[in-house]
């Protein structure tokens, strides 16, 4: 066990985890370097990105882009990504990821709540959230607002690391009026599992 895994199982019990969903202060900006070192969470991401298959021309919103490593990789493919986290903590870190990006007017990042999606630069070809959506207050309604923000066609990949068997999003993608669902799956231990469909 590495030192990055030692310091994670003792600190998650002691009310480090909260961090990961509200990251505020010293104990979040620790939480930040956490989720983007540990390996797990590198390889979810970019695995994420891999599937929503971004092309060099399309617009990319992310949903929780926490310390921006999915950002980092769409930021490789697309014409503009638009990096969304509630926390000022991630978004500093993923400001720093991304600098080069966002000084190329390539990554812009927002610091705003999933119920505040008001942005000037969409229709968006391309929505992602990584083990975001268990965390959002009325999940469908949300999904119908995303679902606003991107163009006809438009896609979207929710991601989550569910810690019981069988458990996606598909069910709340369904609901929300998306289309052309598929699920992949990445075989970590938990497995983590991508929900992919299509707006109308």
């Amino acid at each position: 066990m590495n030192v990055l895994e030692r310091a994670l199982r003792w600190w998650g019990p002691r009310g480090g985890i909260a961090q990961f969903h509200q990251p505020t202060g010293v104990p979040g900006h620790v939480a930040g370097l956490i989720m983007g070192r540990r390996s797990s969470n590198v390889t979810r991401n970019r695995w994420a990105v891999r599937l929503l298959d971004i092309q060099p021309s399309e617009r990319v919103l992310e949903l929780g882009c926490g310390p921006g490593v999915a950002v980092a990789a769409l930021a490789d493919r697309a014409a503009l990504v638009v990096g969304v986290d509630h926390s000022s903590v991630m978004i500093r870190q993923a400001r720093h990821r991304n600098r080069s990006a966002v000084r190329a007017g390539r990554v812009r990042l927002v610091c705003a709540s999933v119920e505040n999606l008001a942005f000037g630069e969409g229709p968006f070809d391309a929505a992602l959230a990584v083990n975001t959506l268990g965390m959002w207050p009325e999940p469908v309604a949300r999904l119908r607002e995303l679902a606003r923000l991107l163009r006809p066609g438009g896609r979207i990949a929710l991601v989550s690391q569910p810690r019981q068997p069988g458990v996606t999003s598909a069910a709340v993608v369904e609901e929300a009026g998306f289309s052309r669902l598929r699920t992949e799956m990445l075989g970590l231990d938990p497995p983590v599992v991508c929900v992919l469909a299509v707006s109308d």
